[in-house]
Formats: structure tokens, C-alpha cells, sequence
């Protein structure tokens, strides 16, 4: 007994002086400015302290145990973690299971493009993962902290995806094909790091892979990139997924905070930093995505670059996406926590409108679904919708190199956007 008081951790320590010094900061500012004042700003350190062990518990449950630690530029702390340990088999329908084999990829993907090593920034240390681990993001205390609760972290908030609707504070510039059956969905995606105005804001560009009613059975698949200090603790571009089977709520999450994604790939840490990333007149760089159902297991795969398999969403997470999608969207999508009473200006894409094009403009190229027979086809039919146009708008194309595509973002607060 006595020798656990001795093992508590100097973060703890650290945080009960701040409690003590902001405490008696507090008491001599009540003596000065009257009893109301001190009650609105009354410290309650156990309250801190049974929040600072929910924090510990659920990082006991997202962090596995290492066999090799890697330290990203970045800061980042990667933890080569065993195959058989990831957080997914914790979940009650993997336990006990093995990773699958690669599955048959769609007719007409072209498996030629660029390796992994080219796009994370933890990748710049030289170390790598060995054979039968994967890359982890370590979740610290700091990145819980600065999550609006305990609960929340690693999960979107609540809420209906209606495009016709951003009541929620979300905004949106997306293009979409609905009205048919879809196995997967294909993009290269221009990376970017636009500026997020605070801490709970965010802005991404990703696909969906959406079934279900827009109640509270909706099914999604989530892939791309996105910039959320809440999340992460700071500014990068990160690559992400996600996954929710009712609408948000009780059901998954991103990346691997929670059991769900099975990752296959040694290369690749879900929730890292990206780079390189384009600029503004400069340099483009984008990645190439593909989501697919395999059509022997049912199970939902992720493909990064050309060929890279990063791991698969088992078919038994869903209800709707057990059979099939029913919509298929790409673009961007931002928090508007209207800061002051204004709009945000947290920036989507390059933070510049669709009209500026090329090398000024983000972009997603060459759009695809796949279809019945898994075969990757062109869209049929691709609308495009802003919901906040003078905000962010999306101007939709399609030529002979890039296929379907379109420019998408835009600055958020300006003149026409107040």
C-alpha cells in the first residue's frame, strides 16, 4: 500500500500544484472583488482527479503494449505494436481472430504509384515497424485533455449528415453519386494544411461510404485527410479514418482509438502527419485512396497509394454496409463554432475558392466507384453541392487525364461570408 503512493506519475504531481497555486490565486482575488466571484471561480481538485483517472483507463485501453518505439520528427511517438494486439480484437466479435489475407482487388485499378515511405512524417526518422506489428499513434494525456470530454475523444459529434441542412455547425463542399448499389469508391486527394481557427474546429477532405437512412441507422466509411487540434494537439495535416454504424453515436471512431478497423500494414500509422504538403502557387502533392468490399468475405478495405494495403472494416461493424452503399461523397468539410457571433475563418482545402483552379484551388481527381462486379467505373452521375457557397464553394469537371474531378474550399469569414 505504501509503496503505490510513491509510483504516482510527476504528471499528476505537476497538476495538483497548478490546482493548489491557481487555487490561492483564486482566494486572495475573492477577498478583493466579493463571495460571488470567488463561487464562479471555485477549483474542485477531486473532480480534476476522477477525470485525470477516466483519462488513464481509456488510455490503458487504446495504447497496447510496444515492442519497438519510434520518435517522429513531429513529435509524434510511434508504437510498433503486434498484429494479434491491436485495439480492434478487443472487440467482442474479433476476439481470438487473425488478420485476413489480401483480398481481390476492383477490375481496372491500376496498382503502379508511389510507396508509403513518401508521405508520413514519422517515416523521416529512418526507423521502421518490423514484420507482424503495425505503426500506432500513441494517444498521450495531453491529447485527451484537450478534448471537450473524456467520452467525446476519437469520436465526431452527434448529428444528422443532411447535406441541405448545417444547423450542426458543419459545413460542407462535396461531390456525390446516389440512387444505385456501390461496392468502394477511388479519389486522389490534393493535401493541404489549412489554418483552423481553434482548438474545437476542425477541417478535412475525405470520401464517404454511406448506407442507411440519414437517421439514426446511418452506416459510413471515412477516408482521408484532416487537421483537428482537438483531436491531435496541434496544426498538421493528418490521414485519418472513420467509421459509425448509428449516425455518430454510440458506434465507432477515428483511426484506431477504439476496437473496429483491423490494420494490416506495417508502414502506414493512421493518425500521423502528412508530408509533403501542396502550396499555394507551388508544389501539388496528393494521395490516392480506394475503399472496396471484397466480394468473397464482405469485409471493407482501405488502399493507400498504389497498391498498399493499410487494413479492412469488418462487414460485421455494420448494419446497411453489411450488403452495400447507397451513396457514395468526396470533398471537404469544416466546424464553424462561429467564434464572436462571425462565420469561422478555419479554411477548407487550400483556404482559396474553386475558381482560382490549379496549383491555387484543391482539388480531388480522377473519381470512381465500384460496381456490382467490382469493377472500378467512372461516376455516372456526379453532382456537386456547397452548402455555405460564399463561404466555400466546389466547381465540378471531367477531361481526359483527370476523369471526374473538381475544386473545392475557400476561406471561410470574408467580405460575402460574414
Amino acid at each position: 500500500m505504501v509503496s503505490c503512493c510513491c509510483k504516482i506519475p510527476i504528471f499528476v504531481f505537476v497538476f495538483l500544484l497548478l490546482l493548489v497555486i491557481s487555487s490561492s490565486i483564486c482566494a486572495a482575488h475573492s477577498s478583493e472583488t466579493g463571495n460571488s466571484q470567488a463561487n464562479n471561480q471555485t477549483f474542485r481538485p477531486e473532480e480534476e482527479l476522477k477525470k485525470l483517472k477516466l483519462v488513464r483507463e481509456r488510455l490503458n485501453k487504446i495504447n497496447k503494449p510496444a515492442l519497438k518505439t519510434i520518435q517522429s520528427p513531429d513529435g509524434d511517438i510511434i508504437d510498433c505494436v503486434l498484429l494479434r494486439h491491436q485495439p480492434a480484437f478487443d472487440h467482442p466479435k474479433l476476439k481470438g481472430k487473425k488478420p485476413l489475407d489480401p483480398p481481390e482487388r476492383p477490375n481496372g485499378h491500376n496498382r503502379k504509384g508511389m510507396a508509403a515511405e513518401d508521405f508520413q512524417m514519422w517515416m523521416m526518422s529512418g526507423e521502421s515497424c518490423p514484420e507482424g506489428t503495425i505503426p500506432i499513434r500513441r494517444t498521450t494525456e495531453e491529447d485527451m485533455l484537450w478534448a471537450s470530454s473524456v467520452a467525446s475523444f476519437g469520436k465526431k459529434p452527434t448529428r444528422l449528415v443532411r447535406r441541405d441542412s448545417s444547423s450542426d455547425g458543419h459545413e460542407h463542399a462535396v461531390g456525390y453519386v446516389s440512387g444505385d448499389e456501390y461496392y468502394g469508391a477511388k479519389a486522389n486527394i490534393n493535401v493541404w494544411a489549412p489554418r483552423v481557427s481553434n482548438q474545437y474546429e476542425f477541417s478535412l477532405s475525405q470520401l464517404w461510404v454511406i448506407s442507411g437512412s440519414f437517421g439514426d441507422d446511418l452506416n459510413t466509411i471515412e477516408a482521408g485527410w484532416q487537421v483537428s487540434p482537438e483531436l491531435y494537439g496541434d496544426y498538421y495535416p493528418r490521414f485519418f479514418t472513420y467509421w459509425t454504424s448509428d449516425a455518430y453515436q454510440a458506434t465507432g471512431c477515428y483511426n484506431l482509438l477504439c476496437s473496429g478497423f483491423v490494420q494490416t500494414n506495417n508502414r502506414i500509422a493512421i493518425g500521423a502527419a502528412i508530408s509533403p504538403t501542396s502550396s499555394y502557387g507551388g508544389g501539388q502533392f496528393d494521395i490516392s485512396l480506394l475503399v472496396w468490399k471484397d466480394p468473397k468475405h464482405g469485409n471493407w478495405w482501405l488502399e493507400f497509394g498504389s497498391g498498399i494495403l493499410v487494413g479492412y472494416w469488418p462487414s460485421i461493424l455494420f448494419t446497411h454496409l453489411r450488403d452495400r452503399a447507397s451513396m457514395v461523397q468526396f470533398g471537404g468539410e469544416i466546424v464553424n463554432s462561429s467564434p464572436g457571433g462571425s462565420h469561422t475563418s478555419t479554411e477548407m482545402g487550400s483556404g482559396h475558392f474553386a475558381g482560382e483552379g490549379f496549383g491555387k484551388a484543391s482539388y480531388f481527381r480522377n473519381l470512381q466507384v465500384v460496381d456490382w462486379d467490382n469493377n472500378l467505373i467512372p461516376l455516372p452521375n456526379l453532382k456537386v453541392l456547397a452548402d455555405h457557397p460564399n463561404c466555400y464553394d466546389i466547381q465540378g469537371g471531367i477531361n481526359t487525364v483527370w476523369g471526374n474531378y473538381f475544386y473545392y474550399g475557400g476561406p471561410g469569414r470574408n467580405v460575402n461570408c460574414p
